[in-house]
């Protein structure tokens, strides 16, 4: 052990930050990250793992307070943990006879497949390299494997790219007329050693460290690096993984165990059920005398797993014990890494699988059948979000019938989606930014091409198999993948794949069948996504625990009619504008606003009352007698008129050609626009204020509402609308429109004779409303909060300005943790919400409470609204499946609100 750490042994204390896989709790994700952890938890079940010991991911975060600089004692610790694995083996680091080697990997408290950074062999050096091959008996496997450190160090130490390792390879293969790797002597593999630390040394100005201690500490400072790397943050921020879900990567040091010293040696990775489906069968792939990262980074197209049974029986018998002993042992299907060395299994990484949102619903119902878990461990272990990927469009089978796909490669997720070939992940992301549909096309695809994936509708790969990076990370973003397509020949320097004798271009439009794995050249028709018998069986074993109702934002017939189907109780916010804006409508709503005479604006009122009575009619049938809040007009008159300046253009363009009856129309129209322009128009001429000032609108809209009430009810057919006004600051305000409400009621029942089940309530989006909740709450039947403007009031941010200037570097430096308009801010708004909800439930305790803004459907504010002890919240209708899931994980997770149980006792 290297003299420097001498003085640190002597000391009295050492904080401890390195523990040897027999010593740690295999439970505690947080403090030895997922790896780690499984690779503790497999020792102590006697599992084949390689010994080795995991540096906690305190120490990372304690390296990132301390400029980037390891703690004192942490190598000390190491080293002695070295010697630990060293006395295990009967290998020593450095030796020139036995030499020990190590693999040095990350792992966080959640799974980030491919984030970080992993080194193989290390240890290697010009002296050990010959003790490796004498022991191995094996010169050409030894030169291969500090052929493949090299390398990895290069890039992920020195940040050095593969391409130009992989330059010096193919010139050598070219230069000896040879095709692939495994063709390669040990004398070129040593040509090629030289070679890429001669790349090493230009880019450091420096020799390649020898020193297998240095070597150590230079790889795992890089791994701690690899936590704030470009890949790794934008998985985070994509998947929300913030510090108090996963606060830095662990590191482990594992003694290396080798799948590529022959035919009786192999790698791999087995899932215990399909990831893509969720069936109950093995399912993984596996490489014949190759290493780890060959099969996960798709270089390979490996073989089925059950292949593996007619080549290496005993070891597969082995390999099938070890999945189903795991799988009992977590309760969750799991991702195994394994190796295979001439003959010896060994187990090197398991976690719970990454999988579908399809293959998740499929598990979490076989293992309640198979009385593996309970229902409500069923409903807890799959992500509300995820639920998201279900709802994914499938190409039309009645269209391509007859159509040859222009390729097929191996379906890894599945989905359909079109878009513009690119090549290049930085252009992927740009081109998606001004709204294009991408597929991404790649040869393999690596870990820093992630943030690609996220702005790509689809990933199409011409090798690599169904484990491979590609594909993992697509399953788990839920994007459609195909990977493997072998017979696509990619050219990068010209931008184009060649596939059958056609070429298509950068730019041209393909679609992907990640379901079939076929490729089809052009846009092909999808159809919309159904739920399943699965789905609906998960969402009604969700419906017996969630206490809150999930209702749906919706406007039109077809949105109600999808919101039944995806299971809402009922429609939450009802925008009557978006039927104003309606086609054919708008014109007819402008001569309203023009309207001069009191005669023109009755006539026009009563046309578009017609109008209105017919939709809520149509709705409040759909929904069949469940709540259906209808919102009074919301936005300010000018937003119905062409911008102003449109109307300028228009108007100086008439005028070239005299007095005409279009001119002076344009002019009328420009002078009204004038009038009704605002500075600010979210804090204007907006809600209340305008059936305060134009009360004959309100007047249309409730009777409208009234009217169509009565006429079902005369048919027998049971309704409930609600009628919110938006926009009220006071109870003087809400005052002013119920006495139009009652009037027209009253009217409508005396002329009917039917008595009318309306409720009446507000939108509680102004902040002196929630701060005088007390006092409305004698005035109405419900509140529902408008968190989308209240957001913009209590922060004093406009939505689209904040967004598209300021909003993202917020989150990159950490002054929010999140969009608030996302998910809810629940210090601010959420306890402006509870307030009001206190108060207005301290003069009604039945009052209704709900809320219809986006975060409706975010799970974080569902499980917020759920303990503040809300009566529904309100979604899109897409999202209303993982609203309900998310209720039900928050009814679970914190049982029922006290106050909303001494409410329904």
């Amino acid at each position: 052990m290297p003299e420097k750490f001498d003085i640190v042994r002597r000391q009295n204390h050492i904080v401890r930050s390195v523990y040897f896989f027999n010593e740690g709790d295999g439970k505690n994700k947080r403090l030895f990250g997922g790896k780690g952890a499984g690779l503790m938890e497999m020792t102590k079940l006697g599992l084949p793992v390689p010994p080795g010991f995991t540096i906690t991911t305190e120490v990372c975060n304690r390296y990132f307070s301390n400029k980037c600089r390891l703690p004192e004692a942490t190598m000390y610790e190491v080293n002695r943990n070295i010697s630990k694995i060293e006395r295990r083996t009967g290998r020593k680091f450095g030796s020139e006879k036995l030499p020990l080697l190590v693999s040095v990997r990350s792992g966080a408290a959640v799974s980030m497949p491919g984030m970080m950074d992993t080194i193989l062999n290390l240890g290697l050096n010009d002296k050990t390299v010959k003790g490796l091959a004498n022991s191995s008996n094996n010169p050409r496997f030894a030169w291969d494997s500090y052929l493949r450190f090299v390398q990895l160090f290069g890039k992920i130490v020195f940040n050095i790219e593969d391409k130009e390792f992989e330059a010096i390879l193919t010139s050598i293969k070219q230069d000896h007329g040879l095709t692939d790797d495994s063709e390669m002597s040990e004398r070129l593999l040593r040509e090629a050693v030289t070679k890429y630390k001669g790349i090493c040394q230009r880019h450091t100005n420096r020799q390649f460290p020898d020193d297998p201690y240095k070597q150590l500490q230079l790889a795992i400072e890089a791994v701690f690096k690899s936590w704030i790397g470009r890949r790794a943050v934008a998985y985070r921020e994509k998947y929300n993984i913030t510090k108090d879900v996963a606060s830095g990567t662990a590191v482990n040091v594992v003694a290396m165990v080798f799948g590529n010293m022959g035919t009786d040696s192999a790698t791999g990775v087995v899932f215990t059920r399909d990831p893509t489906n969720g069936s109950k069968k093995i399912f993984g792939e596996y490489l014949v005398n190759a290493q780890g990262e060959d099969v996960v980074a798709g270089i390979r197209t490996p073989q089925q797993i059950d292949k593996l049974a007619m080549e290496m029986p005993v070891t597969f018998k082995r390999l099938l014990r070890s999945c189903k002993r795991l799988e009992k042992h977590y309760k969750e299907p799991q991702d195994i890494e394994f190796t295979i060395e001439r003959g010896k299994l060994y187990i090197l990484q398991t976690r719970s699988a990454k999988m579908n949102a399809t293959a998740m619903i499929r598990t979490s119902i076989d293992m309640v059948n198979e009385r593996m878990i309970t229902r409500k461990q069923s409903i807890m272990r799959i992500q509300a979000e995820d639920l998201d990927q279900i709802l994914h469009r499938t190409i039309d089978a009645s269209y391509t019938t007859g159509i040859k796909p222009v390729a097929s490669g191996i379906p890894a997720s599945p989905g359909a989606a079109s878009g513009q070939v690119i090549f290049d992940v930085n252009r992927a992301i740009s081109d998606s930014k001004k709204g294009n549909q991408v597929i991404l096309v790649r040869e393999e695809t690596k870990p820093e091409d992630v943030p690609a994936f996220f702005s790509s509708a689809g990933i199409l790969t011409s090798k690599g198999g169904k484990t491979s990076h590609a594909a993992v990370v697509a399953r788990g973003m839920g994007r459609p993948c195909i990977v493997g397509c072998a017979k696509i020949i990619i050219d990068y320097s010209t931008k184009k794949f060649s596939v059958n004798g056609r070429t298509v271009n950068e730019g041209d439009i393909i679609t992907i069948d990640g379901t079939s794995g076929n490729v089809y050249e052009g846009s092909m028709p999808t159809l919309p996504p159904k739920l399943t018998d699965d789905v609906r069986k998960i969402l009604d074993w969700a419906g017996d625990f969630k206490t809150l109702e999930i209702r749906a934002n919706a406007d039109t017939q077809e949105s109600a009619r999808l919101a039944r189907t995806y299971g809402a109780s009922g429609i939450g916010l009802c925008r009557t504008e978006r039927m104003f804006n309606a086609h054919g409508r708008l014109a007819t709503f402008v001569d309203l606003i023009m309207a001069e005479t009191d005669d023109s604006r009755r006539a026009t009122l009563q046309k578009l009352g017609v109008l209105q009575k017919q939709d809520f009619k149509e709705i409040l049938q759909i929904m069949g007698g469940c709540s259906v809040t209808i919102r009074l007009l919301d936005p300010p008159l000018h937003e119905f008129l062409p911008s102003l300046e449109s109307s300028i253009y228009k108007v100086s363009g008439l005028e070239k050609g005299g007095d005409t009856p279009a001119m002076r129309d344009a002019q009328r129209v420009l002078q009204r626009v004038r009038d009704l322009v605002e500075v600010n128009p979210m804090m204007g001429h907006r809600g209340v204020r305008i059936g305060i000032t134009h009360p004959e609108i309100y007047e249309m809209q409730i009777r409208a509402v009234c009217e169509a009430a009565a006429e079902l009810e005369s048919e027998k057919i049971k309704v409930h609308p609600q009628i919110m006004v938006p926009q009220v600051g006071c109870k003087k305000e809400l005052d002013y429109i119920k006495k139009i409400y009652e009037s027209v009621k009253s009217e409508v029942e005396s002329r009917t004779g039917i008595k009318l089940k309306i409720s009446f309530g507000t939108m509680m989006e102004v902040v002196r409303a929630c701060l005088t909740a007390d006092e409305i709450a004698g005035a109405v039947d419900f509140f529902s909060f408008g968190t989308n403007d209240l957001t913009q009031a209590v922060f004093s941010f406009s939505r689209e300005d904040a967004e598209g200037k300021f909003l993202p570097q917020y989150i990159e430096k950490e002054i929010l943790a999140e969009n608030p308009f996302q998910s809810l801010d629940t210090k601010g708004i959420g306890s402006l919400i509870g307030l009001a909800t206190s108060k207005g439930r301290s003069v009604k305790t039945a009052l209704e409470i709900g809320i219809c803004g986006e975060h409706g459907g975010d799970p974080k504010s569902i499980k917020f609204f759920h303990k503040t002890g809300l009566t529904y919240v309100s979604a899109s209708p897409h999202r209303i499946p993982i609203a309900i899931l998310a209720a039900a994980q928050a009814a679970i997770e914190h049982g029922q609100p006290k106050k909303r149980a001494r409410m329904l006792a």
